[in-house]
């Protein structure tokens, strides 16, 4: 099975650029048309958070316009700059985002299982895995022991940079005592820091995504200062084969030399 994971789109309305420079929708077009040409086809896209940048209808239509070009399936979940009353009224086709309530879910239908993780905490940008959220999860994981992947938009360990880690996963101590007594989670995976990061955390392995426009610069200095850099934006490719690890290849988008060695 391969999992497609792309992250924080910050798609805004049409006229506009993030911080008046970034053409987030068009880093998001070049990020589908590379996923789009994959051999094989992934099975699936996890669209992990900060799909828009206001949670605005105009930003949604405008990110679906892209998404809708994958040729394969992709599942959503919100980030803190998301707005769930507007992204199921995008996308109302996409059942499991349920009707009211949490973004939360269970997919059953590829070889690994999937379950989706809410951490929007409306109007604040650190996450939050609230009681009934953590309680859901746990009662999904306890009806399965197949080989399962969570994906959040906010990672649930400290990364070392010091703006993001002011700003930690509210319930992240919670979440890593359910995931211990579950030795079938291959990952967690999340986005929020635009940037790729690996952590042994829980008893297996938790990991962020970049971001398909815009990375945050690696600063590990204690502080509250946060810079954009135009770094190669990338998405990341989960490889899982039965009875093996789950492998990850974090690909930039772009085009680059290449030559043939043999």
């Amino acid at each position: 099975m391969i999992i497609a994971q792309i992250s924080d789109m910050h798609v805004v309305a049409p006229g506009k650029q993030l911080y008046g420079a970034l053409d987030t929708a068009g880093y998001l077009a070049r990020a589908v048309d590379a996923l789009a040409t994959l051999k094989p086809t992934p099975d699936v896209a996890l669209v992990t958070g900060d799909l828009v940048n206001a949670g605005s209808p105009a930003e949604y239509a405008r990110l679906r316009a892209e998404l809708e070009r994958l040729p394969f399936p992709y599942r959503l979940i919100p980030g803190n700059h998301d707005a769930r009353d507007s992204l199921r009224a995008a996308f109302p086709d996409h059942d499991y985002l349920g009707t009211s309530g949490f973004i939360q879910y269970v997919d059953d239908s590829f070889a690994l299982r999937l379950i989706g993780l809410d951490s929007l905490d409306d109007g604040k940008v650190p996450g939050r895995l609230c009681r009934d959220r953590l309680a859901w999860l746990e009662r999904m994981l306890a009806t399965s022991d197949r080989p399962t992947v969570i994906f959040v938009h906010h990672p649930p360990y400290l990364t070392g940079m010091g703006h993001m880690d002011g700003q930690p996963l509210d319930g992240a101590f919670s979440l890593a005592a359910i995931v211990e007594r579950h030795p079938n989670i291959e990952r967690v995976l999340a986005g929020h820091v635009h940037r790729s990061t690996q952590a042994r955390w829980a008893g297996t392995m938790a990991s962020t995504c970049p971001s398909t426009a815009h990375q945050f610069v690696l600063d590990l200095n204690p502080g509250e200062r946060l810079d954009y850099a135009l770094e190669p934006p990338g998405f990341q490719l989960h490889v899982w084969q039965k009875g093996g690890p789950l492998v990850t290849h974090t690909v930039p988008i772009g085009q680059y030399e290449t030559r043939r060695l043999v």
